[in-house]
């Protein structure tokens, strides 16, 4: 015979009983719609492990029972109740189809009848004996538990006793296998003496423990009962064991003198005070955090040129400006060792790896690192901390930076200093002041720890995206290091360096298990990342990896990726090419411009039309950049007939500036003579380079201004491949801080005024 199978977790069915069964599984409700539809007939067979969600035929125990399905119902959260009936114990030769659902073979059990006579009844009588007995001892059972077992057949009063216990599944698994009644009956009598002797054990147990409990209470309540006594009499308690340890803990802790006093002072408050108090409590968390700080614990400095530089240049590719600045802190530390710490700032935007180069610095100098996010901190408690008359007072984060790194001089590395905020709680960039003032941070207070406590040989880094978002009180304390981005070329270095070990390593590659061609990395940098960072690289070199990953455990071989291949791995190209444009327009303009997260690129429009002199500005254009057109406009209009300009103008056309991207916000005077020469473009009839951009503030009278985030401007238009940048002539001093390698790859022109970016921006006019 052939039926469908439905697997059990921790459940058994008996024959002779009809039970109430919770079906989810996908395959366990395939199998009851199939037996549903057909006979209403279904074989049930338990688990030997109920953990396994997906169970082979090899998991289950070969001995089932045939049930008649009664009843089927599907309940709203999906789930299918049904009610069935056991009929028959049936023995599973084989599995026919385990697809859709368990179908099975199965060979009918008969049970060898128990011999009619009295030692049988005995043994019926024994059980139902224990049965009771076992329902005595307080377990909860079903209010049919009883009533089930009514019957005078030996076998299903075994079957019903055996479905009612709280034994394991093996047990019960033992008893349905058992065709011998007779031995069933023995089997079941030895079930159920054993567990009325661990009840009985467990009822012993439970009594001995609430004696315990009882005996603890009137304990507690005594020793109350003493010490109210002891605190009329004026007596105390022997105060030896508890102040003597704190004193020892003070002693060892080599505190300084002033610490020192007012440590001991609390010992003898401490003394004086009930131990259970809420106030003796507060007094041991204060002494604990005076002893666990590290007053003049001091790593010492690995002060060797070589190996910090070595250990730098590891770590991270490029960043000369900043690895010098370390170097010179180095070599004057080996010449004056009192030297107070210097504040570095590191400023530049996401993914350019601000935080992981304090990591590194620790490690070049051998000391602790300490990291701690200021991003939308707004409470001054957060840096000083709280006043110990507060519920739950603690150290601010700076003191528990310092027991955390266990030194006086770790590197200390205060991430996202310009995303502060302030509120009704206070101002925690002004509670820095004190923390970064190298004049002043010898004798830092904490609210809570209430004395100086020295941070001057501590190396305070600090991190941030925008350098004027910082209170300029607090930025007047640091030393600024820009770190404004990456060229195509330092990605690619970073990439083969850094990048794709990391990435291997984390996704539990080895190195032949993803090769890439040359050229690949080049290709990733170009045509799926343009930021100034290299989180999004790392992102893409992460796809990369879990593509073999996923060739790897499928038996495949190693993932060998081309530059052809590259579009199959990462889908299409997000970038096309390099230059937003490809071929000179008339009244289309490149502009580069900065935001937090690196510099770059926008066209800018300029259409004109027949009209009545009015100037059209569109694209979202905040108000200094509205000015900025406007002077523009009053520029190329001043100077009509030096630039070719019809008699229509202004009187009988209006010209219409756009930026694209008109859901981007966009503000700042950099794009003024972008968009005079946009204008002198369009009205002029000149087409513009489309290999050149430009960056300058612009005035009525054609002068040309200086602009800040050169840098970041520039790594952006070399990312899009411009060729020639024009570029304020007082901003020529800022050229030197660009690398070697961008410098060399672009022409600036270095202009004062007007004419002179026209003279270069615009092509000759056609013959026409």
């Amino acid at each position: 015979m052939q039926y469908p199978l439905l697997p059990l977790r921790g459940v058994l069915v008996f024959p002779g009983l009809v039970v109430p069964l919770e079906i989810g599984r996908e395959r366990s409700v395939r199998a009851l719609e199939k037996a549903w539809e057909t006979e209403h007939r279904l074989v049930f067979a338990s688990q030997r492990d109920p953990r396994d969600d997906e169970p082979n035929a090899e998991d289950l125990f070969p001995v089932g029972v045939v049930c008649e399905i009664k009843q089927v119902v599907k309940l709203p959260d999906g789930t299918w109740k049904a009610v069935v009936y056991g009929e028959r114990r049936v023995r599973i030769d084989a599995f026919a189809d385990e697809k859709e659902y368990f179908l099975c073979d199965v060979e009918p059990l008969e049970e060898i009848p128990a011999p009619e006579n009295e030692e049988t009844e005995a043994s019926m009588r024994s059980i139902i004996h224990l049965y009771e007995q076992y329902l005595k001892l307080g377990r909860k059972m079903p209010g049919d538990a009883t009533l089930s077992i009514s019957t005078d057949e030996p076998g299903r009063l075994c079957d019903a006793v055996a479905s009612n216990l709280e034994i394991k599944i093996e047990e019960r698994q033992e008893v349905l296998e058992t065709l011998d009644v007779e031995e069933r009956l023995m089997l079941v009598h030895r079930i159920l003496t054993r567990q009325i002797d661990l009840l009985e054990l467990e009822r012993k147990i439970h009594s001995r423990v609430r004696r315990q409990m009882e005996k603890t209470q009137k304990e507690y309540y005594l020793r109350e009962q003493i010490k109210a006594i002891q605190r009329e009499l004026g007596e105390h308690e022997d105060p030896a064991g508890e102040a003597d340890e704190w004193r020892k803990k003070i002693e060892q802790a080599k505190l300084p003198k002033e610490a020192q006093e007012k440590a001991l002072r609390e010992v003898d408050r401490l003394e004086h005070m009930p131990q259970m108090s809420a106030e003796a409590v507060v007094v041991r968390t204060y002494l604990e955090w005076l002893t666990s700080l590290p007053w003049e614990i001091e790593t010492e400095d690995s002060l060797e040129l070589k190996d910090a530089q070595r250990i730098l240049d590891e770590d991270h590719y490029g960043l000369k400006k900043v690895k010098d600045r370390i170097l010179d802190y180095l070599a004057v530390r080996a010449l004056q060792p009192e030297i107070k710490g210097p504040i570095l700032c590191l400023v530049g935007p996401p993914g350019v790896g601000k935080t992981s180069l304090g990591r590194s610095v620790a490690r070049a100098l051998g000391r602790k690192f300490v990291r701690i996010s200021l991003g939308g901190v707004r409470d001054e408690a957060e840096v000083r901390g709280h006043r110990r008359t507060y519920v739950g007072a603690l150290p601010g984060r700076i003191i528990q930076g310092m027991r955390q790194a266990g030194s006086k001089n770790p590197v200390f590395l205060l991430d996202e200093v310009d995303k502060m905020a302030q509120d009704f709680r206070g101002d925690p960039s002004a509670a820095l002041l004190e923390v970064l003032d190298p004049s002043q941070n010898a004798a830092f207070s904490d609210h809570y720890i209430e004395l100086p406590f020295d941070l001057s040989h501590v190396l305070f880094i600090t991190t941030a995206n925008l350098a004027q978002q910082i209170p300029q009180p607090l930025l007047d304390r640091m030393e600024t290091i820009t770190i404004p981005g990456y060229t195509e070329d330092e990605k690619v270095q970073i990439a083969t360096r850094h990048l794709l070990a990391r990435q291997m390593a984390e996704h539990g590659l080895k190195p032949q298990d993803l090769e890439l061609g040359r050229g690949v990395l080049e290709s990733v940098v170009q045509g799926y990342t343009r930021e100034a960072g290299v989180r999004s690289l790392e992102r893409q070199i992460a796809a990369l990896c879990r593509k073999a990953a996923r060739r790897k455990i499928a038996g495949r071989g190693p993932l060998h990726v081309t530059p052809k291949s590259l579009e199959k791995a990462l889908g299409p190209r997000h970038f096309h090419g390099h230059t937003l444009r490809h071929d000179d327009e008339v009244g289309v303009a490149t502009a580069l411009y900065w935001t937090e997260v690196g510099g770059d690129a926008m066209p800018i429009e300029v259409t004109v039309v027949p009209g009545k002199g009015n100037l059209v500005l569109t694209g979202k254009l905040g108000e200094v950049m509205r000015e900025s057109a406007q002077a523009g406009y009053t520029y190329v209009r001043s100077r009509r007939g030096e630039l070719g300009i019809g008699e229509e103008f202004p009187d009988h056309v209006d010209v219409h500036i756009h930026v694209p991207e008109g859901a981007t916000p966009k503000e700042g005077p950099s794009a003024g003579i972008t968009m005079a020469t946009a204008l002198a473009s369009a009205l002029s009839g000149r087409a513009v380079r489309a290999d050149l951009a430009m960056t300058g503030e612009i005035t009525l009278r054609g002068r040309v201004l200086p602009i800040g985030g050169l840098k970041e401007k520039t790594l952006a238009a070399h990312r899009l491949g411009v060729r020639t940048l024009i570029v304020p002539q007082e901003n020529a001093r800022d050229l030197e801080d660009l690398p070697q390698k961008v410098r060399h790859s672009m022409d600036f022109v270095l202009v004062e005024n007007m004419d002179q970016v026209l003279e270069t921006a615009l092509k000759p006019a056609p013959a026409s």
